[in-house]
């Protein structure tokens, strides 16, 4: 964001401020950080954004660890027979590049990306997801670190449940109207299992 910032003269924002926007589609994130701003110059900037970020990923500058305990709940729930998907505000690059480096790709029965769907809140991931798995609303949950997450379940009318691993608080997300927020990976392995 700071690259792209730079690259079109405009003041960087606070890093907090960036990371508070994370999740939503791009030109809509650009667009909270400098609401001075119209359209037309969030979509340039997406796209300098997205350069620039692809370049610091083959430079090998970005790291994107898995939350500690995240890869025994993905064995859990897949040896229950849960479907699982992913909806993010990334791109399918973006996503595609992610999953593949931690080998999940196989593991996520859909995958919605903000570039081929409307982003959070907007409930079309979700709805995508849903009608690509079969699945209903009633035994469906959307796990998610943020508002947006937790907005697109209201939205598509579907249960949440919050981490508090994220950059929104576990009040904000309480507030959003998660079901239940955890803090750890063997909480929200519990609270799946428990039905929330």
């Amino acid at each position: 964001m700071f690259a792209a910032c730079d690259h079109h003269g405009f003041a960087r924002p606070e890093e907090n401020a960036v990371r508070r926007v994370v999740g939503l589609p791009l030109e809509v994130a650009i667009q909270r950080l400098l609401p001075q701003i119209d359209h037309p110059i969030s979509l340039v900037m997406s796209e300098t954004y997205k350069s620039a970020f692809f370049d610091l990923r083959q430079a090998g500058g970005v790291d994107e660890p898995l939350f500690a305990g995240i890869p025994g709940v993905l064995d859990a729930l897949d040896h229950a027979g849960w479907l699982m998907g992913v909806a993010t505000g990334k791109s399918w690059r973006g996503l595609n590049s992610t999953l593949s480096h931690h080998g999940l790709m196989d593991r996520f029965v859909t995958h919605q990306t903000a570039d081929r769907a409307q982003g959070k809140p907007h409930p079309e991931m979700m709805l995508n997801a849903m009608r690509e798995t079969g699945a209903e609303p009633a035994g469906t949950v959307m796990i998610g670190d943020t508002t947006y997450d937790v907005d697109m379940a209201t939205n598509a009318g579907v249960k949440s449940i919050g981490v508090a691993w994220g950059y929104h608080e576990a009040d904000e997300l309480m507030d959003a109207g998660a079901t239940v927020v955890v803090h750890s990976a063997s909480e929200l392995m519990d609270a799946l299992l428990q039905g929330h």
